[in-house]
């Protein structure tokens, strides 16, 4: 039983025989933080509320992962996703209003504007974490200032946000690959199947949504 092990270890690709590594070395806490984050993304594209649950209980763990191999970008970004999944909660309630939000698409004039404005952050973001040896600083600085745009883009439901995840975590997948982040990277992996999913999902839900709006 062993050398049938060994040798199908064998024929796996690179990937899936370190990430077997690093299941075995187990580190609980990146882990925990894979699974909740994975069961995050999977609510939000089922548009329960409860997403923001779990999204506070990874970002929590990651925010101490990320620090302890030097993707200081990454771990303050999880500082900002730890406010946006108390907002994003509010949000999804209805905020003020008490209704619940709806899906929504933006122009494409108002993606190029907010894509503008964020890409200034990016170079600024660099050279400050460059100053304190972070790790890849510019990438890491790309990933971690659109991703506060796009969670922001979540917590309002804007239709749109899951094709800045298919970049966003294209990119993240290379770095912590980089990092030997194996379980982040094959989380990232599954990520982008289920953006996907999203997309899909999303989209079947703002034609219904689009429908008994105009039969109202």
């Amino acid at each position: 039983m062993a050398i049938y092990w060994i040798n199908t270890a064998a024929s796996m690709p690179e990937f899936f025989i370190l990430w077997w590594q690093g299941l075995q070395a187990l580190d609980w806490l990146e882990l925990i933080a894979v699974v909740t984050a994975v069961l995050y993304l999977w609510l939000a594209i089922r548009e329960n509320i409860w997403c923001w649950f779990y999204a506070f209980i990874s970002t929590a763990l990651s925010i101490y992962i990320f620090h302890q191999v030097n993707l200081l970008s990454e771990s303050l970004l999880n500082i900002f996703y730890l406010v946006m999944a108390v907002y994003g909660w509010y949000q999804w309630r209805g905020g003020q209003t008490d209704n619940p939000r709806q899906i929504q698409k933006w122009p494409l004039k108002k993606h190029l504007l907010w894509i503008s404005v964020t890409a200034v952050f990016v170079p600024l973001l660099g050279l400050y974490t460059q100053q304190y040896g972070a790790a890849y600083p510019y990438l890491d600085a790309f990933t971690s200032c659109f991703a506060v745009l796009t969670t922001i883009l979540v917590a309002y439901k804007v239709f749109e946000n899951w094709y800045y995840w298919l970049v966003i975590d294209s990119v993240s997948m290379w770095l912590y690959w980089q990092k030997e982040l194996y379980f982040f990277t094959g989380l990232f992996a599954i990520y982008l199947i289920m953006v996907l999913i999203g997309i899909i999902q999303w989209s079947k839900s703002y034609d219904r949504q689009s429908t008994q709006t105009a039969t109202h």
